[in-house]
């Protein structure tokens, strides 16, 4: 089978699960001959991955920029190329030591001269599906750790992502063969297809919705997934946070991608006496840094239903009494480039969709709170976020928050920082996802930690077997005795 005929399916139904099985077979048959990878194989993969896109950064760029309409150079090379070098090194740096077979104690005094010990191996072939928004970042931190643990990748692109999907298809031949990894473009049939694989494991980032059609496909093959989803992730800033200092971090972050960020600040909460400090704060911040939307460094919004999207959200908004503040003072959204100033919502309430769903860009709702049980009770009754940012300076009021607020993740003072911290693990929890990759724990996500017990050449359970006399009934006891 070419790598061509392999790597880009027809539309048709047939064809394309014709086309992803065969690869499928054709990367298990590769597994089953060299399961294990040695040390130095698994740094080559690694390396290989890293010259895949150190050699291409330019060419990513100017692909994912196409895919958005424009996507600013500077945010494609700090989310996408930087931040997965990082983490790739970071791979490099840590694999021998996570490689290491562990050794665990043996409690029971019946196996003298045993040994218990787990030992990490690879799944096999591990599912990537991958969505728009941080199209390189998304598929390459993923093969970071499935390769750091010894597997072979298939990744599906996204259907938004035709310009990059077709530049990967075309440079992953240079870097590495089709039975250690594919990458697959959308042509109307592939995601569906694609998840009914029987895979060892199943990687999905996206939406709530489209992630439990994936997991439902998964599930009659039982293969195990991990969900990164997302949701509405909400930020606090308490009454001892100097402002300027919280809009500087805040608004940097809901700007980033123009918004279009999984674990970005969807609402945020602001003590009533401040309310209006924040957004004379945000103005003054917006002015300064975004001067002109039209400019390459301002990212489109990436298709025109997800522009639509926003600004029906917005009118329905006012209609139900909303106060929306155009943060870019002269200026207006430009719909023929898909770039929306960024917006601030006050006067919310839960019939609006902005308040019912992810927001996905760069309108953010400001919520009034009077004290700390309100903005929990508030977070509380929702679907658990991705990502929780509480602004404070007290110590025990962090503690307070992160102890009564559950969320994928969190970050103290700051916003979307924790996802570049290679060694925490990344993931969501609830209806904001399940499982963990991004560090040790991306490599024990992808790695099946295969408990190993070698018996000694002597074993007292014989003494034990049946039929069972008093010299059993002495040694139950005695064991029992040292339990208890």
């Amino acid at each position: 089978m070419s790598t061509e005929a392999q790597q880009t399916p027809d539309s048709h139904p047939n064809e394309t699960a014709m086309a992803l099985r065969q690869c499928l077979e054709l990367q298990k048959a590769a597994y089953n001959a060299d399961p294990v990878p040695t040390l130095e194989q698994r740094k080559r993969d690694l390396l290989a991955l890293k010259s895949m896109l150190g050699d291409n950064r330019e060419a990513i760029a100017d692909a994912i920029s196409k895919d958005y309409g424009n996507r600013s150079r500077h945010e494609t090379m700090l989310a996408e190329v930087i931040m997965v070098l990082d983490g790739l090194n970071f791979a490099v740096k840590h694999l021998k030591k996570w490689m290491k077979v562990q050794k665990r104690e043996i409690e029971h005094s019946l196996y003298p001269g045993a040994k218990n010990r787990v030992i990490p191996q690879p799944l096999g072939v591990v599912g990537v599906i991958v969505p728009w928004n941080f199209p390189v970042q998304l598929a390459f931190t993923p093969l970071t750790y499935i390769f750091a643990a010894g597997n072979r990748a298939m990744v599906k692109m996204s259907e938004n992502s035709i310009h990059l999907s077709h530049l990967l298809i075309k440079l992953v031949p240079d870097y590495f063969p089709p039975e250690k990894l594919s990458f697959f473009e959308e042509t109307g049939a592939v995601g569906i297809q694609f998840s009914q694989l029987p895979f060892d494991h199943l990687l999905f980032t996206g939406s709530g919705a489209t992630g439990k059609a994936v997991m439902a496909s998964a599930a009659k093959n039982l293969t195990p997934v991990t969900l990164e989803l997302g949701g509405k992730s909400p930020a606090v800033i308490a009454p001892d946070y100097p402002i300027q200092k919280a809009v500087e971090r805040i608004m940097f972050a809901k700007l980033f991608n123009a918004g279009q960020v999984c674990v970005n600040v969807d609402y945020l909460f602001v003590s009533e006496d401040r309310t209006e400090d924040f957004v004379a704060a945000a103005k003054s911040w917006v002015a300064k840094h975004c001067p002109d939307i039209r400019s390459p460094d301002y990212t489109s919004i990436i298709d025109q239903r997800s522009f639509d999207r926003l600004t029906d959200a917005l009118e329905d908004a006012r209609k139900l009494g909303a106060k929306i503040i155009n943060l870019a003072e002269g200026q207006n959204s430009e719909p023929e480039l898909r770039k929306m100033t960024p917006q601030l919502v006050l006067n919310t309430n839960d019939d609006m969709i902005l308040m019912q769903r992810e927001i996905f860009g760069p309108i953010l709702p400001v919520l009034p709170y009077k004290d700390q049980q309100e903005v929990r009770d508030y977070i509380n009754q929702r679907d658990r976020p991705l990502a929780f940012y509480p602004f404070t300076k007290d110590r025990e009021l962090q503690k307070y928050y992160l102890d009564h607020v559950m969320s994928g993740g969190a970050c103290v003072n700051d916003a979307l920082i924790h996802p570049g911290q290679h060694d925490l693990p990344f993931g969501g929890v609830g209806a904001s996802g399940m499982g963990h990759y991004h560090g040790y724990e991306g490599f024990a996500t992808f790695s099946k930690l295969r408990p190993v017990f070698y018996q000694a050449g002597f074993s007292s359970l014989k003494f034990l077997a049946p039929p069972y006399g008093k010299f059993a009934d002495r040694m139950l006891n005695f064991i029992l005795k040292k339990k208890l």
